[in-house]
């Protein structure tokens, strides 16, 4: 996507240090076009296989110019050794009637047709596909636009059963698993990014993120899929650190960020014995647990589930909920850490008789509640609704206040704080749900939200002298738990302690 041959000679020889296999050359990107001068430069130096596309405006592309210039460089790049050329369907008839038959043989051309609207279902894409094919394609290409994470499915469908060749992809955030599973479901190739910024189209991953974070290359037609099911998801570092533990552990296992908006769409949709295991995240805890087949009893007690997983032979559904030992453990760990212990001898929670603030009420705060109350800590439930507060409340013995109450909430010294609501998390790291005034009467505070590490909450607990508990601490304890949930394997922990400090 350089704006001159030497920058993109730039950008190819850095896509090969990358590992990508086949580089895009996108004219249309390329200020002051020589087509001759230009085309036999950078097809000549590549040090990789080119795929030569001039995409038009009318197409999503940059070019405006004469239609009739545009294609015979297109055929000047088959002449001069392009091993790929892209075609769009809408002058794929006209294309192939100019160049009469005449096509280097190792010259494929792939017809391309750009849909920037929407994704249309499984039986409109395959007779599109058989437009396509018709024009006398070597490769068909079609590109939608996910509305829904559900829409990638139509895709996944039409490239299982393709018979031809195919390039099977959706543009923007929510088609981001079509570029990810596309070595699953057999699409010819996928597209990366250099860098993060630069992407020729909405939604591409980068070249490394494909390689490194998803292990593009072990990814087949057996591999199992996995995810975190949030919204919005882009901040979550699980996949960096299940990746990275399915690799250690030859798990033939994906792991990947969820966009969803309903849980109940995407469950129904993608109800395969390949798609076997969630995380579930803000908002979407209280969700999944009503879409269990079965629920373990803890997350049961608590009402949302954190962990799901299919059984392999009936196709059930089983929800647990795992944040209560995660951010429990955490908490425990930390009043140890001040010489606070549960008992003379030190063998009981240090929450025992502890008075145990919990702000919000979603899946999160029902964890911690009644991990809480499972350890004999005094629970007091703080909510935006005083309702919602409430029902909680009374499920565990607790009290329910609402969070503007807490500013001025002080029964005694010495309590504990855990933040479960989404208050402080990027990219809203201003905010925070209670005055720094009042975190003098905490001894310390947790916060699940783990992007960023130093929350406001925990940087202003801190300088009110309080103990501070990371969220991160508490999402690694998920970890252990899921990683061997999933893949029957146990979770190496230095491992993946070692992956998220490298990536937070």
């Amino acid at each position: 996507m350089g704006e001159s041959v030497d920058q993109m000679l730039r950008q190819v020889e850095q896509a090969k240090e990358l590992g990508a296999d086949l580089v895009e050359i996108r004219l249309d990107y390329i200020k002051n076009f020589s087509p001759r001068q230009d085309l036999e430069t950078l097809i000549k130096r590549s040090p990789l296989p080119t795929l030569v596309t001039f995409r038009p405006k009318w197409e999503g592309g940059e070019y405006e110019g004469d239609e009739n210039k545009r294609q015979e460089a297109l055929i000047l790049a088959m002449e001069l050794g392009a091993d790929y050329i892209d075609v769009e369907l809408k002058v794929a008839n006209d294309f192939y009637s100019s160049i009469q038959g005449k096509k280097p043989e190792k010259v494929k051309i792939i017809v391309s047709s750009h849909n920037y609207e929407n994704t249309p279902s499984a039986e409109e894409i395959g007779n599109l596909v058989a437009t396509i094919q018709a024009t006398g394609a070597d490769i068909v290409k079609v590109a939608t636009t996910a509305l829904d994470i559900t829409d990638n499915a139509s895709i996944f469908q039409v490239l299982a059963r393709s018979q031809v060749p195919m390039i099977g992809l959706l543009m923007g955030e929510k088609g981001l698993i079509s570029r990810v599973l596309s070595a699953k479901y057999g699409s010819y190739v996928t597209f990366g990014t250099l860098d993060a910024g630069e992407v020729s189209a909405p939604g591409q991953p980068t070249v490394t993120d494909l390689l490194e974070l998803y292990n593009f290359r072990q990814i087949g037609a057996d591999t199992k899929v996995h995810g975190v099911i949030g919204n919005p998801i882009g901040h979550s570092k699980s996949p960096h650190l299940y990746n990275a533990a399915f690799k250690a552990n030859n798990f033939n296992g994906i792991y990947l960020p969820l966009l969803v908006d309903s849980v109940a769409n995407f469950i129904n949709t993608y109800n395969s014995p390949d798609w076997v295991g969630y995380s579930y995240t803000i908002p979407h805890k209280e969700a999944g647990f009503k879409c269990c087949d079965e629920i373990d009893p803890n997350a049961l007690a608590i009402g949302a589930i954190s962990c799901m997983i299919r059984n392999p032979i009936d196709g059930k559904l089983k929800g647990y909920n795992v944040d209560y030992l995660g951010a429990i453990a955490a908490i425990e760990e930390g009043l140890r850490g001040l010489g606070l212990n549960g008992s003379s001898n030190g063998s009981g929670s240090p929450l025992a008789g502890r008075l145990f603030v919990v702000m919000g009420a979603g899946g999160a705060g029902k964890a911690l509640a009644y991990g809480g109350k499972q350890k004999g800590a005094r629970v007091v439930v703080a909510n935006r609704s005083f309702d919602k507060a409430k029902i909680l409340a009374d499920k565990v013995g607790g009290e329910a206040i609402t969070l503007a109450e807490l500013a001025n909430f002080h029964p005694e010294d010495g309590m504990v704080l855990a933040n479960t609501t989404s208050v402080g998390m990027k990219p809203r790291t201003d905010q925070t749900a209670i005055p720094k005034e009042a975190l003098k009467n905490y001894c310390l505070v947790f916060d699940a939200i783990y992007t960023p590490k130093w929350t406001r909450l925990l940087t202003e607990a801190q300088e009110s002298g309080a103990a501070v508990v990371f969220g991160t601490e508490m999402f690694l304890n998920q970890a252990f738990v899921q990683v061997e949930k999933f893949s029957g394997i146990p979770a190496n922990k230095q491992l993946i302690r070692d992956t998220l400090a490298r990536n937070t």
